[in-house]
């Protein structure tokens, strides 16, 4: 595989990217390219990770380039919502012999890796062989996007709250709902084993020209997908942000620097908490560890390309997609992902997914619907 001068950038160096690109030959605009490569938007300079991560990175962006200032480096996306940096974009199907990066015919058969972080603090991509993974969708008129939470919004609830977890058939009933959950101890927590499917539904979405009436949905807006799959939660509504439930995530939305009180009830019943970045990694370490979690968490059955899991700790992960921003779905059948209650910045939360054989945790965006898995409070 030839890469030509981005090879460079690829391995650390230190000319920027647009010389490069005009040494190619290249001096189409950031709205796409003359060899017919779909840049999204995406321009050929990002400053931060921060604004990259505001920029969609789907299938249809696979192998474009641009060159992040903060790390001085070039990043590529691998058309999974990631940005790759490092010597994994050698490992990419890219043809970057041309002046733009362009995606072969044949699918890359080593996805890029994502570095696996348990600390708090921003990851530091410019490490070779890392990926780090784009949090959100660049959508038009974004600059007037607005959070999701309100003091007038409302979120429905029962009067009583007193939600019933039954250790002898390991199953906790929602009280707000009457909803019955499995439940799986593993380690020294207990998990819920079905993804949460309680409808917060009091308080609107609004994401610059993108509405609805709700912050959880149903995968494709299908109730039959609530009902496998369980809902899909804005982080503001994962984390309660009205404080309906609670005041421990009261006021964390989009845009919205917080400090919650952990442990973070937000949408959860009433002894369980929106899992912390630490309780994901505290998870993969009881089966085994990050690089065995996917294969240990996933479901026996509903995952695309032989993906399907051993379901070794009855976690019984599903592959129910996500999302974005602009309310799309995507992924179903290919990537479960799941929201914690760790902030990352002001527009961006970590959530653990699931694809491979490995588990991960990265940073997502906090206006995408991602499932939610509760944890039960410490006795």
């Amino acid at each position: 595989m030839k890469f030509g001068l981005l090879k460079v950038f690829a391995l650390g160096g230190v000319v920027p990217l647009a010389v490069a690109l005009n040494a190619c030959g290249d001096d189409s605009s950031t709205s796409g390219s003359s060899d017919g490569v779909n840049r999204g938007g995406i321009p050929d300079t990002i400053e931060t990770f921060m604004e990259l991560s505001d920029y969609d990175c789907g299938k249809s962006q696979k192998c474009v380039a641009t060159y992040l200032t903060e790390y001085h480096d070039m990043v590529v996306c691998d058309g999974e919502d990631g940005w790759v940096i490092g010597t994994l974009i050698e490992k990419m199907d890219c043809d970057f012999s041309s002046s733009s990066a362009k995606s072969s015919d044949s699918k890359s058969n080593d996805p890029a890796e994502v570095t696996d972080d348990s600390s708090d603090s921003k990851d530091n991509p410019s490490s070779a062989g890392t990926s780090t993974k784009s949090s959100a969708s660049k959508e038009p008129d974004s600059s007037g996007s607005e959070g999701v939470e309100g003091s007038s919004a409302s979120v429905p609830g029962g009067s009583s709250d007193a939600s019933a977890y039954d250790v002898v058939t390991g199953t906790l009933t929602d009280s707000r709902d009457g909803q019955t959950y499995r439940t799986v101890k593993i380690g020294d927590k207990v998990w819920m084993a079905e993804n949460l499917n309680y409808a917060y539904t009091g308080v609107p979405y609004k994401y610059g020209s993108y509405t609805s009436d709700s912050t959880s949905w149903c995968y494709d807006n299908a109730p039959a997908n609530c009902a496998k799959y369980g809902r899909l939660y804005t982080w503001a509504a994962a984390m309660d942000s009205v404080g309906e439930w609670s005041t421990n995530g009261k006021g964390c939305g989009y845009l919205k620097t917080c400090l919650p009180i952990y442990p973070v009830r937000g949408v959860c019943p009433e002894g369980w908490h929106l899992p912390t970045q630490s309780e994901w990694n505290t998870l993969f370490t009881a089966v085994g560890g990050s690089s065995v979690a996917g294969t240990k968490l996933k479901s026996t059955s509903g995952w695309n390309s032989s993906g399907n899991g051993t379901d070794a700790f009855s976690f019984s992960a599903l592959p129910a997609g996500l999302r974005n921003l602009s309310g799309n779905y995507d992924n179903e059948g290919n990537y479960a992902y799941f929201w914690s209650s760790t902030e990352h910045y002001s527009n961006t939360a970590y959530r653990m997914y699931l694809n491979y054989d490995d588990a991960n945790l990265d940073v997502s965006n906090r206006n995408r619907g991602l499932s939610v898995r509760c944890v039960k409070d410490s006795d």
